[in-house]
């Protein structure tokens, strides 16, 4: 089971230019005895930047580095990232660092509209520059709503994508409210993607899924995620996202973990309220969970630790 450790950041007027949120935190594979994460962060105006941060491997508590400025910034006018650019994945391959990302735009029926974008480093991440000014995955005839925070995996020359897929938008007390599930898909070359349908359906008609991080376990497939209600979930702590658990043999069909809930909300503090989008990494034996406290990141991500039973 997860056992909570500590806050690890939290944004404030002391952090220089990060105004508010450290949302999804997405950890870079390339552990050495740091450990870097990356992260949205909102700039005066309201939009998204992605930037990261660095921890001590062996006690993730300790920030060794904030960067000074956003390593992907928002993209041209017009495009489908220009409101916002939030990091999901990082992908290693033959030198390079390939980061997928949700972007979005402001709306006017709906608040927002979001899709897959993909950006690539040559310097270390440092940097990241879009391989493409346009999305590699957005709405489609049978997807028509959007799509966001992927996991993608490269497993024995294919590779795997897992993301949130919106299928409706509900009016609830006079606001529009996404729903959204799981789905998958799988690519030769990690950019054209070919879409294999659901992953993880709902269990229920009033809640949501999302922020799907995918790890191989000794029986097949770990998937951690965030679960909502549809209804609420802004301001009713019982409504508001939990972290859970879903497994698989093949990564393809996948169950619930009958336990339910995997790490639930605090009595009191930064993550009383809600405990969103996971992030799983190992590290000297140990199994560690990066994630969003209240207010979908505004108090910042901590972590917590795995203990078996």
């Amino acid at each position: 089971m997860w056992q909570k450790q500590s806050l690890v950041f939290a944004p404030c007027a002391a952090t220089g230019w990060i105004r508010s949120h450290a949302q999804v935190p997405t950890i870079d594979s390339e552990i050495t005895d740091r450990v870097r994460v990356y992260f949205g962060t909102r700039l005066d105006n309201n939009r998204t930047v992605t930037t990261y941060l660095e921890v001590d491997a062996d006690n993730p508590a300790r920030v060794l580095y904030v960067h000074d400025r956003p390593v992907l910034g928002l993209g041209e006018l017009g495009c489908f990232d220009d409101c916002g650019a939030m990091p999901s994945c990082i992908v290693n391959v033959d030198g390079r660092k390939l980061l997928y990302y949700t972007g979005w735009n402001t709306s006017t029926t709906v608040p927002y509209r979001n899709s897959i974008g993909v950006a690539v480093s040559d310097d270390g991440g440092l940097t990241f520059e879009r391989l493409y000014p346009g999305p590699i995955l957005d709405r489609t005839f049978d997807e028509p709503h959007f799509c966001a925070t992927p996991y993608v995996m490269r497993e024995d020359g294919v590779w795997r994508m897992w993301y949130l897929s919106c299928t409706k938008w509900h009016t609830v007390d006079g606001r529009p409210e996404p729903q959204y599930l799981i789905r998958q898909a799988e690519s030769d070359d990690g950019l054209v993607w070919r879409r294999l349908g659901v992953a993880l359906d709902y269990a229920a008609s009033d809640e949501a899924l999302a922020r799907p991080w995918v790890v191989r376990s000794n029986d097949g497939y770990e998937m951690w995620y965030c679960q909502r209600s549809l209804r609420g979930y802004r301001s009713d702590r019982q409504s508001t996202y939990r972290i859970r658990r879903a497994v698989s043999e093949n990564g393809r069909l996948w169950q619930r973990d009958a336990l339910g809930v995997s790490l639930p909300a605090s009595e009191t503090g930064w993550d009383s309220e809600m405990t969103a989008y996971p992030a799983v990494w190992s590290h000297a034996g140990q199994r560690f969970l990066f994630y969003n406290g209240n207010g979908f990141g505004q108090s910042g991500f901590g972590f917590a630790r795995w203990r078996p039973n």
